[in-house]
């Protein structure tokens, strides 16, 4: 009779989120994963698979809890445009899963290209109602190019994680998320 497992699936899953967003794909290590998640070899393939399988789940994990955070952020605030400026500011520090996957898979891997994609439609859809909302309250003016914007803001958001990934200090991403809602029109 096979032994229930003694260890929490969620739990182990998040440090193994933890280790590819410090160190990627290829350089997080099989023994890395297992000490960092607490687990013996065959306890993580027979819960996970293969290296690749158990780093699609953590992709798919991080990217629909990331999205879901920063869409409830878009929620909150005194305005829309208050509301994004909080949502580029809570990027905080440390390594990011997407931005490691994009420099290290680009477009060539069909099921990491998926995620990212629908990860990327559901927050730019975020951004574009928060974005209608500032328009109907007046923060940005009549002739604002929300798709443009929606574009301005997923690339922004990108080159913070990417800025906070290279050193930069949450002083430094606090001033690129204030000159953003700036350019965007916002008084910030």
């Amino acid at each position: 009779m096979a032994r229930p497992r003694a260890f929490d699936r969620d739990q182990v899953l998040r440090q193994a989120i933890q280790v590819f967003c410090d160190k990627g794909f290829a350089a997080a290590s099989t023994e890395e994963l297992m000490q960092a998640m607490g687990l013996s070899r065959q306890s993580m393939y027979n819960t996970f698979g293969d290296k690749r399988q158990l780093y699609l789940l953590a992709m798919a994990e991080y990217q629909r809890s990331g999205v879901d955070d920063l869409i409830e952020r878009l929620s909150q605030g005194p305005t829309p445009l208050h509301a994004i400026h909080d949502t580029l500011y809570s990027l905080g520090t440390g390594g990011c899963m997407g931005v490691n996957a994009i420099c290290e898979f680009g477009q060539d891997d069909v099921e990491v290209n998926q995620l990212n994609e629908q990860s990327a439609a559901r927050l730019r859809k975020a951004f574009e109602q928060t974005l209608i909302q500032a328009l109907e309250q007046g923060e940005l003016g009549a002739n604002t190019d929300v798709a443009g914007a929606c574009d301005f803001l997923m690339a922004t958001l990108v080159g913070m994680k990417v800025s906070s990934k290279g050193g930069a200090s949450v002083e430094q991403l606090g001033n690129i998320a204030l000159y953003a809602v700036r350019a965007l029109g916002g008084r910030g």
